[in-house]
């Protein structure tokens, strides 16, 4: 199959460091996929920020676990950091049982001091039909999470 590629930009009530320290921490990813998914973090990420990632650059993180209902194991994402700014950016390409190839890249922008601008950009090519739609519908859901829990009417969970 082909690739793909997928942008999503949302604006978010919070300040850009907030949202960033949320967006890369295991609580504030498990947050946003939930109900339907949950995300283990790689082993050389666990007990550690993104931010403190920068000299793991290039190198595998490990295998990230999918997890459907936050229990059972779906897929996992085998993933290389590739490129980060600390409390703007990061890039990762992952190789993934449905996908062979997987590129995410979050950027986090100031719009002022007390909101800002989250743009997931995801490259793809998918194992099986109809896998790219039910991207688009995960990451759509995520960010309606992140926007709700932005106005303080998400659970912070």
């Amino acid at each position: 199959m082909s690739s793909a590629t997928w942008t999503r930009t949302s604006t978010v009530a919070r300040p850009a460091a907030e949202v960033w320290a949320r967006v890369t921490s295991p609580a504030g990813i498990r947050h946003e996929m939930r109900p339907w998914l949950s995300m283990t973090m790689p082993p050389r990420l666990r007990r550690r920020t993104i931010d403190d990632a920068a000299g793991l650059l290039g190198r595998p993180l490990g295998k990230a676990w999918v997890l459907a209902g936050g229990v059972l194991p779906v897929d996992f994402d085998d993933m290389t950091l590739v490129a980060l700014e600390p409390g703007r950016r990061f890039h990762e390409r992952s190789r993934m049982l449905l996908f062979p190839h997987w590129e995410h890249e979050r950027t986090v922008e100031p719009v002022d001091e007390t909101t800002c601008t989250v743009t997931d950009r995801l490259v793809l090519r998918p194992r099986l039909p109809g896998t790219r739609h039910v991207v688009g519908l995960l990451f759509a859901h995520r960010h309606r999470r992140l926007v709700r829990w932005g106005e303080g009417s998400g659970a912070a969970r």
